[in-house]
């Protein structure tokens, strides 16, 4: 059974198969999260996000992790709230979650680092997020137990409150 866990950390030092990033679509880095990582990973990390053509929202794709401690980092493009109806945020949410571990299921990787995507700049509101998240990974892991932990790594109080009060409200 994969364990569910929530923590409140830099992504860029935890010790996991991979870290997601919630990335633009470029994904040649930005503010948040992404520029964090572009940072951490440095400069070879751009280099090979320039070979990949960029991502379209919900859409997932894998690179080397560089100087992070994860080994793979997986980019994800999460919705801007205010460009899409809130079913299809929803929609394009639940597949950056899903094809980020359709991906891991595929290459074997066992422990997962996810960010709070989209509640930053792009605006989607972080209960909504929270639930769908929690939800999305829940029911993915039921039926792939070789996934063995999902951490869900938040960068402020507000959003590890939450994901423990979703988490707890789910059991």
């Amino acid at each position: 059974m994969t364990r569910l866990t929530i923590s409140q950390d830099d992504i860029t030092t935890l010790s996991v198969d991979v870290i997601v990033n919630a990335a633009n679509s470029s994904l040649l880095g930005g503010g948040g999260v992404d520029g964090a990582i572009h940072r951490a990973a440095g400069p070879a990390l751009l280099e090979e996000c320039k070979t990949l053509g960029g991502c379209k929202t919900g859409e997932a794709k894998l690179t080397r992790g560089y100087g992070v401690r994860a080994p793979f980092i997986l980019h994800t493009v999460g919705p801007i709230w205010s460009e899409h109806s809130p079913e299809e945020a929803d929609r394009l949410l639940f597949n950056c979650y899903f094809n980020c571990l359709r991906i891991c299921m595929k290459e074997e990787l066992q422990v997962i680092a996810f960010p709070n995507i989209s509640t930053g700049i792009y605006g989607y509101p972080k209960p909504r997020a929270a639930k769908l998240c929690i939800e999305t990974v829940r029911d993915f892991c039921k039926n792939h137990p070789e996934i063995q932990e999902v951490i869900f790594c938040c960068f402020d109080p507000e959003n590890k409150n939450l994901y423990e009060e979703t988490l707890g409200m789910q059991v």
